[in-house]
C-alpha cells in the first residue's frame, strides 16, 4: 500500500486548497470508488492530488475538479482514483489465514478457484499461490486465482511480479528458493516470482462499486482483506450481498484484522478469527469432518 504521506504545512502549499475543494473530492471519490474520506485525510488528499495538478499544468484544485467533472479527460478519472487509493501490503500478511486456506483447499473438490479482490502490488495473491502450491505439493495445483484491484498502477506491478529483495527478508529461505528468482547484474537487489506462480493468477482491474463485475464464479474462497474499512456500512453491506452468489456453499470469505462483517450483513457468519462462511439461509452448508 502507498505509505502515509507527511502533513504539508499550509505555508508550504503551492495550490490553494479550500474546504469546498475537499468536499468536492470527498463526494467524487465516494461516488467513483466508495471510499469515505474523513476530515483527517485533508493533508493526504492535498499531497497526492497536487501531483496531478502539476502533471496537468493546472494552477488550482477548482480547475482540476472542474475538468474532472466535465469529463474533458476520461483517463484522469483513473489517475484520480489511483492517487487516492491506499495500498499497504506484504507477503503473508495476517499469516494465520494461510494455514486455514491450505486446509480448506485440500478439503474441497478440484478444480478450485479463488478471488483476491484487492490485489494491490501482488503480495497477497502470490502468497495465496505459494500456499496452494505447498498444500498440493506441486507448482501446478488444480487452482486458479483471479486478482483484482481498482488501482491500475499497482496491478501492473503485481503482474510483473518483480520486487526489491528486502520485501522477502522475513520469508523462510526454503520458500524463497522455491518461489523466487534472484536478479543478477543490473537487476541485482531484485527478485522475481517464478513464472509457474504467475501462471496461476489472472490480474484484472475491478471497481467493487461497478454495476457489474467481470468475474465468473462460484469461488471456493474470496479474499477481501483491509478493503471494507474504507467504505461506510451501507456500501459494505451491498458488496457483501454481491459476494453471496459468487461463492460455493462451503466457500470461505477472509477479512482483514480490523474488519467485522457481522454488523454489515447477515449473509455471513463468523467461522474463526476474521474468517467467514455463508449462513445456511443464504445457501451455506459447510462440510464438517
Amino acid at each position: 500500500m502507498k505509505p502515509a504521506l507527511k502533513n504539508t504545512p499550509d505555508s508550504a502549499k503551492v495550490f490553494a486548497f479550500t474546504p469546498r475543494d475537499f468536499a468536492r473530492i470527498r463526494s467524487l471519490i465516494y461516488r467513483q470508488a466508495g471510499i469515505a474520506l474523513t476530515d483527517s485525510k485533508q493533508e493526504m488528499v492535498y499531497s497526492r492530488l497536487a501531483r496531478r495538478l502539476r502533471a496537468k499544468g493546472l494552477n488550482s484544485f477548482e480547475a482540476y475538479l472542474d475538468e474532472l467533472e466535465n469529463g474533458r479527460d476520461s483517463d484522469e478519472w483513473e489517475a484520480f482514483t489511483n492517487a487516492l487509493t491506499t495500498n499497504l501490503t506484504s507477503f503473508f500478511r495476517e499469516a494465520h489465514h494461510f494455514p486455514i486456506l491450505a486446509e480448506h483447499m485440500l478439503g474441497m473438490k478440484a478444480p478450485l478457484s479463488i478471488w483476491c479482490s484487492a490485489s494491490s502490488t501482488g503480495e497477497e495473491p502470490y502468497s495465496i499461490a505459494m500456499t496452494v502450491c505447498e498444500a498440493f505439493g506441486t507448482l501446478t495445483p488444480p487452482v486458479s486465482i483471479v486478482a483484482t484491484d481498482i488501482d491500475t498502477n499497482v496491478l501492473e506491478t503485481a503482474a510483473n511480479g518483480v520486487y526489491p529483495i528486502d520485501r522477502i527478508d522475513k520469508m523462510a529461505q526454503d520458500r524463497v528458493r522455491r518461489f523466487f528468482q534472484r536478479g543478477k547484474g543490473e537487476r541485482s537487489g531484485l527478485v522475481r516470482v517464478r513464472p509457474e506462480l504467475r501462471q496461476l493468477i489472472t490480474f484484472k482491474p475491478l471497481n467493487l462499486l461497478a454495476s457489474s463485475w467481470p468475474l465468473s464464479g462460484p469461488f471456493d474462497v474470496i479474499f477481501c482483506r483491509n478493503v471494507m474499512i474504507y467504505f461506510d456500512k451501507p456500501t459494505q453491506s451491498r458488496i457483501l450481498e454481491r459476494f453471496v452468489p459468487l461463492m460455493k456453499p462451503e466457500g470461505l470469505l477472509f477479512a482483514g484484522h480490523s474488519e467485522n462483517f457481522m454488523y454489515a450483513s447477515d449473509a455471513f457468519k463468523l467461522r474463526g478469527k476474521t474468517v467467514y462462511e455463508l449462513n445456511p439461509r443464504h445457501g451455506g452448508a459447510r462440510k464438517h469432518a
